[in-house]
């Protein structure tokens, strides 16, 4: 059974820094990414780490506040997100990517169940 679970969530102040975890189990992937839902949004696509190269991909929204890494030993995912903005409050999914484009959530079958972040003024 494949499953992946997110951990880590919390409510921080704006300017705090929050590291998420997404422990993958039953099969490995090629890529996993990271993706979130604020309250009347849609999916919005956060960023993506390729396994074999390491080579992770950000959201124009995040990049250079939040970092993808993964522990393939662990087999496991991370999202260190710095600098929390009041806009970063959302549940955040980490997702297993099967096929098509990194940013798109049609390209990734398997999903947590979501972390919430709250980030507070």
């Amino acid at each position: 059974q494949v499953q992946l679970v997110e951990s880590g969530g919390g409510l921080v102040q704006a300017g705090d820094s929050l590291r998420l975890s997404c422990t993958i189990s039953g099969r490995t992937f090629t890529a996993t990414g990271w993706f979130r839902q604020a309250p009347g949004k849609l999916r919005e696509w956060v960023g993506a780490i390729t396994w074999s190269a390491g080579t992770a991909y950000y959201a124009d929204s995040v990049k250079g506040r939040f970092t993808i890494s993964k522990d393939s030993a662990k087999n496991m995912m991370y999202l260190q997100m710095n600098d929390l903005k009041l806009d970063d409050t959302a549940v955040y999914y980490c997702a297993g990517h099967i096929s098509g484009g990194l940013h798109m959530a049609a390209g990734y079958v398997y999903w947590g169940q979501g972390a919430q972040v709250t980030v507070s003024s």
